[in-house]
């Protein structure tokens, strides 16, 4: 009698233990995480995060990390065959795709599944009205400057407008040997039309929507965009070889000092000094139009964060997310990604921080975010449509930046009927 009463205080101890959680788990159960951050993070900080939830309720957590392009193939050949990990990092631009095609799962009805507070989310993305992401950490994409590269040019204040912006980018390519500017303008990644492109023209208080719908066709202030593009390249100031170039390529030519400027995510401010200690750098606004004197759009990115809908431990993975999601983990990964977090009620402390991010922090203060491809139809493939035609412009097959807006905006049309 005496065993079986330690036996039920026993089971009772392990009932209370896992309906704290608000999720009653199976046992021996192991969660696949695929996503880019581990690469991104100090080295073996996810791993620690990981592993102190493991201890927490048990689920081991298999960590997939591979850099950001890599990551989207994989996840994307998942979402093909219903093979996707349990638990995957997203990208806002990612996300009506995966949800139409039914491979990422409802997280509302997950939320409200395991009552979970969704107030305390910074963001949610939704498609048809229902959550399919939460971002975990908010990135700004200000503008990076290789400065001993500047010195060597002469070049002794920082670009506040694009003709600065041109004469610094001349000084560097015709004085150094480097070139002044990069943008990664592959098509199989194209994420640069919403990162490096787009942050040109939201600077000066553009848009490429109105209303929620495409605004190419006359936009005076994407047109000029485009040209000032174009007469980087005229000038051969640009890194050679930026059609098939991928973010993480761009980054590795900045790191190596192969180039003075580029736009880039805060999260690989990690990766740049892990890279090379020695690399003199600075943060600035990216430069705005001659004349403008208006807010500066800052364009801003998201570690986001998901649920496969092939998976068998849909409880277990939000649970999961709930826990990145928690004040104090997502605190600490705000910090260690040099990012802001994605619950209001976290505190990360970034006393102490590296000295370039609370430059950053001041501008994207100074600033207003916005990424307008968020959420929007086949994002990526706006993206696409519009690096293709870009390339052909920059090659001379159109005469004007007017006609391949034009061409763009009808293949973009087509996405929002």
């Amino acid at each position: 009698m005496l065993s079986m009463k330690k036996g039920m205080v026993v089971l009772f101890a392990l009932a209370v233990l896992f309906s704290m959680s608000g999720v009653s788990f199976a046992q021996d159960v192991s969660l696949e995480f695929q996503q880019w951050w581990g690469v991104e993070l100090p080295e073996g900080e996810l791993r620690d995060i990981a592993d102190g939830y493991t201890e927490e309720t048990g689920i081991e957590i298999e960590l997939l990390s591979n850099p950001y392009a890599d990551t989207k193939d994989q996840i994307s050949a998942g979402a093909a065959t219903g093979t996707m990990a349990d638990v995957v990092g997203l990208d806002g631009s990612w996300v009506y795709d995966f949800a139409k095609q039914g491979s990422i799962a409802d997280m509302s009805a997950l939320m409200e599944a395991d009552g979970y507070d969704d107030s305390q989310l910074s963001d949610q993305i939704r498609v048809d009205g229902n959550t399919y992401m939460i971002p975990v950490a908010n990135f700004a994409y200000p503008m990076f400057v290789n400065m001993d590269l500047l010195e060597e040019a002469g070049i002794t204040e920082l670009p506040e407008t694009r003709s600065e912006f041109i004469k610094a980018a001349e000084a560097v390519t015709e004085n150094t040997g480097a070139y002044g500017w990069i943008i990664p303008l592959s098509t199989s990644t194209p994420s640069g039309i919403q990162n490096n492109f787009m942050g040109w023209l939201w600077a000066s208080g553009g848009n490429m929507l109105e209303n929620g719908k495409p605004n190419l066709i006359g936009n005076e202030k994407l047109i000029e965009t485009v040209e000032f593009q174009k007469e980087l390249f005229d000038k051969e100031l640009v890194s050679p070889g930026v059609y098939a170039m991928t973010e993480s390529d761009m980054v590795e030519e900045f790191a190596n000092g192969r180039v003075a400027f580029m736009i880039d995510s805060l999260a690989h401010l990690t990766t740049l000094r892990r890279g090379d200690t020695n690399l003199n750098m600075a943060i600035m606004k990216v430069p705005t139009m001659d004349g403008y004197d208006g807010e500066s759009g800052i364009g801003v990115a998201n570690w986001g964060i998901g649920v496969a809908s092939n998976t068998e431990h849909k409880a277990e993975s939000m649970d999961f997310i709930e826990y990145l999601m928690s004040p104090e983990v997502n605190s600490r990964i705000a910090v260690a990604a040099n990012a802001f977090p994605g619950n209001v009620n976290s505190d990360p402390e970034y006393e102490g921080a590296d000295p370039l991010f609370l430059d950053a922090f001041e501008i994207y203060k100074d600033s207003y975010a916005i990424n307008e491809f968020t959420g929007l139809p086949t994002s990526e493939q706006l993206m696409r449509d519009f690096a293709e035609n870009l390339q052909l412009y920059l090659e001379g097959d159109y005469d004007s930046a007017d006609e391949m807006l034009a061409v763009i905006q009808e293949e973009w049309e087509k996405a929002f009927k």
